[in-house]
C-alpha cells in the first residue's frame, strides 16, 4: 500500500474515533443552553454551568436550597430559563429573592421538584397509562398534570393552568434529572 494512502486512510480513522467520541459524550452530556451538562455533576453545579439557568441559580441560592439539590436525590428538575422568568409581570424575581420572602420563593422553586428520577420515557408511559395525563406530586406537595402535546412533546400544566413546554428533556445528573421547560409553574 502507498504511504500516502494508509497515512490518510489513519488520519480518516482517527478523524472518525474523534466524531464518534465526540457524539457519545454529546449523548452522556447533552447540551444546555450552549454548554455541556455533565452526567457526574449534580444539579446545582450543572445549573451554575447553563447560561440560560442563571436567574434560577440565584433564586436557588436565596431560597438556601443549593445543599438540598447537592443531596444524594435522586431529584428530578423542571428547570424554566432565564426566558421563562423574564415573562414573569415585571418585578416579580425581584421581589421573591428578598429575604422576607424566603417561605414563597422556596415554596415555588419547589413546586418545580419531583422526588426520584423521572425519565422522559417514565413521563410517557404514566401518560399513556393516565389515558393521556400523569399527575405528578412535587416536594413542596403540589401537583403538575404532565400531558403530550404533539407525538413526542410533553407539557406540564401548574395548578393554576399555566402550560410549560419540556424543550430538552432528560439531562442527567449524579442526583437525578433536569428537564428544562420554558415557563414557571405557578401554585395555589
Amino acid at each position: 500500500m502507498n504511504n500516502k494512502i494508509g497515512t490518510g486512510l489513519i488520519a480518516i480513522t482517527v478523524a472518525a474515533m474523534a466524531v464518534a467520541g465526540s457524539q457519545q459524550m454529546m449523548m452522556d452530556n447533552p447540551m444546555v443552553g450552549g454548554a455541556a451538562m455533565m452526567a457526574k455533576s449534580d444539579i446545582v453545579t450543572n445549573a451554575m454551568n447553563s447560561p440560560i439557568h442563571k436567574t434560577l441559580v440565584a433564586a436557588v441560592k436565596a431560597a438556601g436550597l443549593v445543599e438540598t439539590l447537592q443531596s444524594k436525590g435522586p431529584f428530578t428538575v423542571f428547570a424554566p430559563t432565564d426566558n421563562a422568568f423574564k415573562a414573569l409581570p415585571d418585578g416579580t424575581v425581584g421581589m421573591l429573592v428578598m429575604p422576607e420572602n424566603k417561605a414563597m420563593l422556596t415554596k415555588i422553586l419547589t413546586y418545580h421538584v419531583v422526588a426520584g428520577k423521572v425519565t422522559s420515557d417514565d413521563l410517557m408511559k404514566a401518560i399513556r397509562k393516565g389515558y393521556g395525563t400523569a399527575t405528578l406530586t412535587t416536594v413542596s406537595g403540589g401537583k403538575l398534570c404532565a400531558m403530550f402535546n404533539g407525538p413526542k412533546n410533553i407539557v406540564l400544566k401548574d395548578e393554576k393552568g399555566g402550560i410549560a413546554s419540556i424543550s430538552t428533556y432528560d439531562v442527567m445528573q449524579s442526583n437525578g434529572v433536569i428537564h428544562v421547560i420554558d415557563s414557571v409553574l405557578m401554585h395555589n
